[in-house]
């Protein structure tokens, strides 16, 4: 439940950044809370056709190549949470000086609403999206029950649209760099766990080395069925009796999105946006 909050939490928050700023710099303008909510809705839309397609993939490979397609779902899921944190370190003040521009566009005249309409589409269909994909990957790590997951992710939309809705208003100050990188840590973490996971499944039907089958045994402590074993399951990608190829997997998927996380920072002191 946590992780579905976490991942619908921060994909909303950061689609409601973008309706802010593009409200905000609207302001006065006609009928440009029509356009902007038909944006919202033509995104939402589009996000659930992919989840229906999802669902009736999932269905047709049910049983035979089950663990394939789950360890699939996965290993993509852990390509767009790594692609999305890091993007997101070096995109993120551009994308809101973008939405800035083109809301001050508008309001001059120099472009339309239908285009506002679809900038704000096309940034919830592709939040949206990502949140498909993610709670897909969690559904298939079998982490937590579809109950969990819902509650969890209604739990993390009413959570963005209420930061999003107080932040717009200007009713609290949050210093968005310092939440993005503290959700984004716990995201890289959960990538980490959904790596180890995808293995442990490829390993368990035999497809890939297992490099041994109980590296260690910690379910005196903390075991998995446990409400803390569910826990850091969900987060830090946790298990009592991991494989090795597993460990492998997770520590090799965080190692390279803290690499990466470094390598962009860097860049971006010796070439800062203007």
């Amino acid at each position: 439940m946590l992780a579905s909050l976490l991942i619908v939490f921060r994909e909303v928050l950061e689609a409601g950044l973008i309706v802010g700023i593009v409200l905000a710099a609207t302001q006065g303008i006609y009928r440009r809370g029509t356009y902007i909510a038909l944006g919202i809705v033509a995104g939402l839309l589009g996000a659930s056709v992919l989840a229906v397609f999802a669902g009736e993939i999932t269905q047709s490979l049910s049983g035979f190549g089950e663990e394939v397609f789950n360890s699939a779902i996965l290993i993509v899921a852990v390509f767009m949470l790594g692609w999305h944190n890091l993007w997101m370190a070096s995109h993120g003040r551009e994308l809101a000086a973008e939405m800035k521009a083109l809301g001050h566009a508008v309001a001059r005249g120099e472009s339309s609403l239908p285009a506002m309409a679809i900038v704000v589409a096309v940034a919830v269909l592709r939040e949206g999206s990502e949140v498909v994909l993610f709670l897909y990957g969690i559904a298939a790590s079998g982490q937590t029950s579809m109950v969990y997951m819902l509650v969890g992710g209604l739990a993390g939309v009413l959570a963005g649209s209420l930061v999003s809705w107080l932040l717009y208003r200007g009713l609290i100050t949050v210093p968005l760099n310092k939440l993005f990188a503290c959700t984004g840590w716990l995201i890289a973490l959960m990538a980490a766990g959904m790596a180890g996971r995808a293995a442990a499944i490829l390993a368990g039907a035999n497809l890939i080395p297992a490099w041994g089958y109980e590296l260690w045994d910690t379910s005196s402590i903390v075991a998995d069925g446990s409400m803390p074993g569910r826990v850091l399951q969900a987060l830090l990608g946790y298990s009592d009796r991991p494989m090795g190829v597993q460990v492998a997997a997770w520590a090799v998927t965080l190692a390279l999105l803290i690499l990466g996380s470094q390598l962009i920072k860097r860049s971006a002191k010796k070439h800062p946006t203007a």
